[in-house]
């Protein structure tokens, strides 16, 4: 094991923050087994925005190249969270210079850099790793327990949708997040969270069906200065023209069972709404990212007299939990930065060479996030060919 491991985070925006803060917490996560981890860069093209960052958690410095940061010889773990064009060229720089990458999803803009990325992850002397973070939401793997060990059972039917409203409002400035193929915008943002997290609960999905795309708002004002994230910056009166979806729909069928997804970055009034229903064969769960601390569960009882949903508090006998907060005790509270903490020390844990016995469940492979990406390709597909059913 290395005496210490080198931080650096490539993007200061809104989820580069959340990977900033996670490294700073993953050494205080459980038992104290993890080397010395420094905090040494953030990267962002803009230097105010790098600085700025670097100040706030912590980080020793902040560079303004990706290329710097794979130059630095103090550096070893890089996450990369930038726009999802840009991946592979820094992804595969980083993997050449022998850097342990953690990418955001999804994995890139196509189909072709993101199989080119996992290709590179494969014959890299470094660990290349994709962020599934909702993998480590508590309440989200809680109910993959109750399904895998027979609780919950066998799956009969998802019903999932993750609704945002960032894009709802025509003045939202124009970003990177509005340009790109069909299947690049909300599909690609937020329907890869929830693709991955039916899968992670329900197995692999076989085929595609019913896929729509649409676009609520066809254009967009250019900001005055630099955004982060979703912010809501003053704006020119110059126009450019949306490119992508703002909202999808598709159905799936999966080995057991069937699929209905939506999504949206147009959702007045749902902020950040990822929710699902799981039903299976003897009883049901529910999960409402606005409210990460509880599920709603359903078992059977036979006779059907008291049937019904009941709330389920989280707590430290379920998933991540125990040890995994400083304080935890049941009913604290808790949510979605903290599965950040958890991806980034597992990603850690496995770069410092602990044993899959001895750590978290481990990141997703590129392969991984090659497979996200071609589901999204399938729902793009059905979406151009009037919902045509794609065999995966």
């Amino acid at each position: 094991m290395a005496e210490s491991l080198g931080i650096a985070v490539i993007g200061a925006g809104m989820a580069g923050k959340a990977h900033a803060a996670a490294y700073r917490t993953a050494s205080t996560l459980y038992s104290p087994v993890l080397p010395e981890v420094r905090l040494v860069s953030i990267g962002d093209v803009n230097a105010e925005f790098g600085s700025l960052a670097a100040r706030r958690f912590g980080y020793e410095r902040n560079d303004t190249s990706w290329q710097a940061i794979a130059e630095a010889d103090d550096i070893d773990v890089v996450s990369v969270v930038i726009a999802n064009s840009l991946h592979r060229e820094v992804v595969e720089g980083l993997l050449a210079a022998g850097k342990h990458v953690l990418c955001e999803k999804p994995l890139s803009d196509s189909l072709e850099d993101a199989r080119a990325m996992a290709e590179a992850a494969r014959n890299a002397s470094s660990i290349a790793r994709i962020g599934f973070t909702f993998r480590r939401t508590p309440g989200i793997a809680y109910i993959r327990d109750l399904i895998r060990s027979g609780v919950l059972g066998k799956v009969l039917h998802f019903s999932g949708r993750y609704w945002t409203d960032y894009g709802f409002s025509p003045s939202a400035p124009m970003s990177w997040r509005y340009k790109g193929s069909p299947g690049s915008g909300a599909l690609a943002d937020v329907g890869s969270h929830l693709a991955y997290v039916s899968e992670f609960l329900c197995g692999d999905i076989q085929s595609i069906s019913g896929g729509r795309l649409s676009t609520a708002i066809h254009k967009r004002p250019l900001p005055l200065g630099a955004v982060i994230g979703h912010d809501h910056a003053a704006v020119s009166d110059t126009f450019e023209a949306v490119e992508n979806d703002d909202y999808a729909a598709f159905n799936a069928e999966f080995a057991n069972g069937a699929g209905s997804f939506e999504v949206s970055r147009v959702a007045a009034g749902h902020a950040n709404s990822l929710n699902f229903e799981v039903f299976c064969e003897n009883g049901a769960a529910k999960f409402d990212q606005r409210r990460p601390a509880e599920i709603q569960l359903f078992l059977n009882d036979e006779s059907g007299n008291e049937n019904g949903y009941r709330q389920v508090i989280l707590g430290p006998g379920h998933p991540y939990i125990a040890g995994g907060l400083a304080m935890d005790a049941p009913e604290v509270g808790f949510g979605q930065n903290d599965a950040f903490g958890y991806q980034a020390r597992a990603f850690l844990e496995e770069v410092a060479g602990l044993s899959e016995a001895e750590s978290l469940p481990r990141c997703a492979t590129f392969d991984e996030g090659v497979r996200n990406m071609e589901l999204l390709g399938a729902v793009t597909e059905s979406a151009l060919n009037n919902g045509k059913k794609i065999t995966l």
